[in-house]
C-alpha cells in the first residue's frame, strides 16, 4: 500500500477534527480559563486559579441539580415509552406509509425549538380546550392549573426531544433480522417471549443511543422550565443563563457549566457500563449475553 493510500483514512477525518477543535476544543479551552478567574465586569477578570468558583458554583444550587435530573429522568423514560411502540409500528406495521410517518416524526424540526414550546405554552393555558378536558375528566382539580407546574415541563420535554428517541430505535429495528423472531416462535415461544428474549436485547443499541440523546440535551435545557414552568420549577439550566445573562457572574457560570458537564459524562459512563459496551456499540453477541 502507498504512503498515499495509508493517509487517505486521515484526510477523511480531517474535516472532521477540525470542526471538533475549533468549534469544541478551542471554546472549552476558553470556557475553562474563564472558570478559574476573578472579579467583576466592571473591574475586569484576572486569571488566578480561582479554583473556589466551582465550590461557589455549586452553593445553593443543588436543589435546581436535583430537579434537573429529576425532570429529564422522567422524560426520558416516557420519551422511551412512547417511542419504543411508536418506532415498532412504523417499521414494522405501517407498510406504504413509512415514509409519511417518518416524516410525520421529523416535522417539528420544521419549525424552532423556541416556537414550539410556545405553542404549547398555548396548549396548557388556563384556558385551553386540553385543560378543560383534563378537568372534565377529573385529571385536574376544577380550580387548578398546568401551566407553571412540573408536569407541563416534564411534557414539554418529552414532546421536543421525544424525535431524538424514535429515530434510533427506528433505525434499529428497521435493520433487525425477522428471521430470529421467527426462530423464536418456532422453538414455541410465545409472542412475549419472542419480544423480550430476542426483540428487546437486540434493539438495546437504539434504545441506549435513544436515552442519551434524550437525557443529555434534557438536563440541559432552561426553556421548557422557563416558558412552561413557575418559579418553582427552575432548571440547572436556568441558573447558568441567569449567572451568564443577569448577574454576569462568569467565572462561576463556567465554573458550574463544567461541574455539569463532567457530572453528566460521569452518568453517561456508569449508564454504559451499566448497559453493556455490546448494547452501545452495537456487538450482537454481548448484547444477547
Amino acid at each position: 500500500m502507498s504512503l498515499r493510500q495509508r493517509l487517505v483514512p486521515y484526510w477523511l477525518l480531517g474535516p472532521g477534527l477540525l470542526w471538533l477543535i475549533v468549534f469544541f476544543v478551542v471554546p472549552m479551552y476558553f470556557m475553562g480559563e474563564l472558570a478559574l478567574r476573578s472579579g467583576t465586569v466592571s473591574t475586569g477578570y484576572t486569571f488566578n486559579w480561582e479554583w473556589a468558583n466551582f465550590q461557589d458554583s455549586l452553593s445553593g444550587h443543588t436543589e435546581q441539580i436535583a430537579r434537573s435530573f429529576f425532570y429529564a429522568g422522567v422524560a426520558t423514560v416516557l420519551a422511551l415509552l412512547i417511542a419504543y411502540p411508536l418506532a415498532y409500528a412504523i417499521a414494522f406495521r405501517a407498510g406504504r406509509f413509512k415514509l409519511l410517518l417518518l416524516f410525520a416524526v421529523i416535522a417539528p424540526f420544521f419549525t424552532t425549538y423556541l416556537v414550539r414550546t410556545i405553542a404549547w405554552k398555548t396548549i396548557l393555558s388556563d384556558s385551553s380546550p386540553l385543560v378543560d378536558v383534563l378537568k372534565t375528566l377529573a385529571l385536574v382539580p376544577p380550580e387548578g392549573r398546568v401551566l407553571a407546574t412540573s408536569g407541563a415541563v416534564i411534557a414539554g420535554l418529552t414532546y421536543n426531544f421525544l424525535p431524538f428517541m424514535i429515530l434510533p430505535l427506528y433505525a434499529n429495528l428497521e435493520r433487525l433480522d425477522l428471521r430470529l423472531v421467527e426462530a423464536a416462535r418456532d422453538l414455541y415461544s410465545s409472542s412475549r417471549q419472542a419480544f423480550i428474549r430476542v426483540t428487546l436485547p437486540l434493539t438495546m443499541p437504539g434504545i441506549v443511543a435513544g436515552v442519551l440523546l434524550t437525557f443529555i440535551p434534557a438536563f440541559g435545557d432552561y426553556i421548557n422550565a422557563q416558558l412552561l414552568g413557575g418559579t418553582q420549577q427552575s432548571m440547572v439550566g436556568n441558573v447558568i443563563q441567569s449567572l451568564y445573562l443577569n448577574q454576569r457572574d462568569y467565572p462561576e457560570a463556567a465554573a458550574l457549566s463544567f461541574l455539569m458537564m463532567g457530572l453528566i459524562l460521569a452518568v453517561v459512563v456508569v449508564y454504559i457500563r451499566f448497559a453493556g459496551t455490546g448494547a452501545f456499540m452495537g456487538d450482537e453477541d454481548e448484547t444477547r449475553a
